[in-house]
């Protein structure tokens, strides 16, 4: 949708680069919002105000000018990014026993939605009309449900603050922590330079708008049995060391296919960097709750690998962008990317180390529930 987007509301290709990488920057500078709501009135409570600023934000994005674009793109992108570092708290706390599976669940129902999102929104906006607006809006409605399903939570008891940590301070000193935090930025950088320019990059190569969002939605939609399995695998394992060189080669072997033959077999390119980016993605959420004990150490890590990590991954969308504006092209983008597998697998695999983060208990608010 961005280029009828841009048209609409007469984008520059800079405002279209800016836009791309708003809602990673979101992520990475709202994701400590998510501990902080949470002592303030419970973790359920916060989740749902989370929820329904996202509902606000989506309906705010479509409005009548870029202002309210990117407002409420903030907004949206501030609301999934202090959920994101809620939800393994959640699952660390309420299924300690289950930790694998419910992590498989998560990372599955994020990937799922991601490639339906992907590959429905043009569809969908093309058979309710109103243009990119159509197309875009219709998924406040979902985040409206998720906010609805939500909402019996609230009363199943009563709940005090979450335990956690006032800020992931005390963890800048932990080279364990550091590791989880650049390979998770790392292995974001990937995806959401893919997620950003894969459909501009395929649609320079004669692809329809359609068909070029249906490749991004086949690449999330193969991560989706990665994301289900790979967490529950890596729970079992003292060392995550093969999951992090298998999540490697895929990844930069469809990065590799896309540089040298984009069209050849570009629905097999992008299902193998599918498989990679969706295998690095589930395990580096997972690696939040397995470097961890306490659903406190979880939280303080949580804020700190999303906040700093995904300010890493907002670069990628804006180098991609400025080289692609620069050079007229995608291979120095996706030279880039292939380069940046070098940090990613010597992070990930120091991060799948055994080993645990625990966070100084100063500043620890224990929940009584």
């Amino acid at each position: 949708m961005l280029d009828p987007l841009r048209n609409g509301l007469h984008l520059s290709s800079a405002g279209a680069a800016v836009l791309t990488a708003v809602p990673v920057f979101c992520f990475g500078a709202l994701a400590p919002a998510g501990p902080w709501l949470s002592r303030r009135v419970g973790l359920r409570a916060a989740v749902a105000v989370l929820c329904a600023a996202l509902v606000v934000g989506l309906v705010l994005r479509i409005g009548p000018d870029a202002a309210t674009l990117f407002a409420g793109t903030v907004l949206a992108a501030g609301g999934i990014a202090a959920a994101n570092v809620l939800l393994p708290v959640v699952i660390k706390r309420d299924f300690p026993e289950r930790t694998g599976l419910m992590m498989g669940l998560y990372t599955t129902a994020v990937t799922g939605a991601a490639a339906a999102a992907a590959g429905l929104t043009v569809p969908i906006g093309d058979a309710i009309g109103h243009g990119w607006r159509g197309g875009l809006g219709v998924w406040a409605l979902a985040a409206a449900l998720a906010l609805l399903m939500w909402l019996p939570f609230l009363r199943r008891g009563t709940e005090g603050r979450v335990e956690a940590v006032h800020g992931p301070a005390g963890l800048h000193r932990h080279r364990l922590a550091w590791m989880v935090t650049l390979f998770f930025g790392l292995q974001s950088m990937s995806f959401y330079v893919v997620l950003g320019w894969l459909p501009s990059l395929y649609k320079s190569h004669g692809y329809s708008a359609a068909a070029a969002g249906g490749l991004v939605s086949l690449s999330s939609l193969v991560q989706i049995p990665t994301a289900l399995v790979l967490p529950a695998l890596a729970t079992r394992m003292r060392r995550q060391h093969v999951l992090v060189v298998l999540a490697v080669l895929f990844t930069g072997a469809g990065l590799l296919a896309i540089l040298v033959a984009p069209t050849a077999a570009a629905p097999l390119w992008v299902v193998i960097l599918g498989l990679g980016q969706g295998a690095a993605f589930a395990l580096a959420l997972t690696l939040l709750v397995l470097r961890t004990r306490s659903h406190a150490a979880t939280a303080a890590l949580s804020a700190m690998a999303q906040s700093v990590g995904y300010l890493i991954a907002a670069l990628g969308p804006l180098v991609v962008g400025a080289l692609h504006a620069a050079t007229g092209g995608w291979t120095a983008g996706l030279v880039v990317l292939l380069a940046l597998l070098v940090p990613e697998t010597i992070t990930g695999l120091r991060a799948a180390a055994p080993g645990v983060v625990d966070p100084p208990t100063e500043g620890i608010a224990h929940d009584p529930s």
